[in-house]
């Protein structure tokens, strides 16, 4: 098996058919079937079926595809860490849930390294996505929670993607709510009394589990759900329809405004509150960059201040 195997591979997997694959590499359709074929062949498996209409992934090729782009993943980023030295950039990328507290501590850490040297990038994703952005080596680091509700899921997930949890802070549930709403100015916010508002939680689109939810208290019957897929939205349907979400209660008025407060959530005995365990995912065995230490470390230092 070869890098050149490999390649051949996913790139057919992504264009969909051999004609348009061959086109991309710069090679034959011919060559190009053939070294597939000898792959499959020395590892004994079929990954592609073949069609008239183009190529369709077999069970086992999904598998496989899975491995082989990490790998060749982890060789694109080898070889563009020691390439040409003029060409040289350092990358850094983050994965999250929707925390402002997360894009925070990425704005300080790139204002601190600025962007003439360094390439950096932040992704506000779904919480699956985030697992497999770190797992796939796409992002150096992943942000998301845990809580005694999804623990077990979440860690059967690190543990099939090969992915560390490290611990940053333990948080409370809060109602986060627009400031003219009207339980915004209540020292505490019980469960019955957000029954006649809509509970805004973010859309996990395929994999819609509760498990995955970013929302703490998910195991709670909220009757009025409204998803939305970006915390922008979230904020102006919060404005508009005075809704509400639960969440850790760390917000940074440097990027939201003053218009938005968090207030403690009461709990009672048939509707208990919950602990958010924020931390950081990260792949087995690997050190962090120096960029990378300096963004946890940033976070550390926002979560002691609050």
């Amino acid at each position: 098996m070869t890098l050149q195997q490999l390649l051949y591979v996913l790139t057919v997997s992504d264009e969909k058919t051999m004609n348009k694959a061959a086109e991309k590499l710069f090679v034959s359709q011919p060559t190009l079937t053939s070294a597939i074929q000898s792959l499959e062949k020395e590892l004994n498996i079929q990954i592609f079926n073949r069609t008239s209409h183009g190529v369709t992934v077999t069970q086992q090729g999904q598998e496989f595809l899975t491995y082989a782009r990490q790998l060749y993943q982890q060789y694109e980023l080898l070889k563009n860490r020691y390439e040409d030295e003029s060409l040289r950039r350092i990358k850094f990328r983050v994965s999250c849930q929707h925390y402002s507290f997360a894009t925070k501590a990425f704005v300080d850490t790139v204002k601190k390294y600025g962007t003439s040297k360094y390439d950096f990038a932040i992704s506000e994703t779904k919480t699956m996505h985030v697992i497999e952005d770190v797992g796939n080596s796409l992002s150096e680091i992943g942000i998301l929670y845990l809580s005694n509700y999804n623990r077990h899921f979440m860690m059967k997930q690190f543990d099939e993607w090969n992915l560390e949890f490290h611990k940053l802070a333990d948080c409370d549930a809060f109602v986060y709510l627009y400031k003219g709403h009207p339980l915004a100015k209540k020292k505490s916010i019980t469960y019955e009394e957000l029954l006649p508002y809509p509970n805004m939680t973010f859309d996990q689109g395929d994999n819609p589990s509760m498990y995955t939810a970013e929302e703490i208290l998910v195991e709670n019957e909220f009757p009025r759900k409204i998803q939305v897929n970006n915390r922008a939205t979230m904020l102006n349907l919060m404005r508009g329809l005075n809704g509400y979400t639960l969440c850790s209660g760390i917000i940074s008025k440097d990027l939201n405004g003053d218009d938005y407060v968090v207030v403690p959530y009461q709990a009672n005995v048939e509707n208990p509150n919950s602990i958010m365990e924020i931390g950081y995912i990260t792949r087995k065995y690997t050190v962090l960059s120096e960029i990378g230490n300096t963004y946890i470390q940033t976070m550390k230092d926002y979560f002691s201040n609050k």
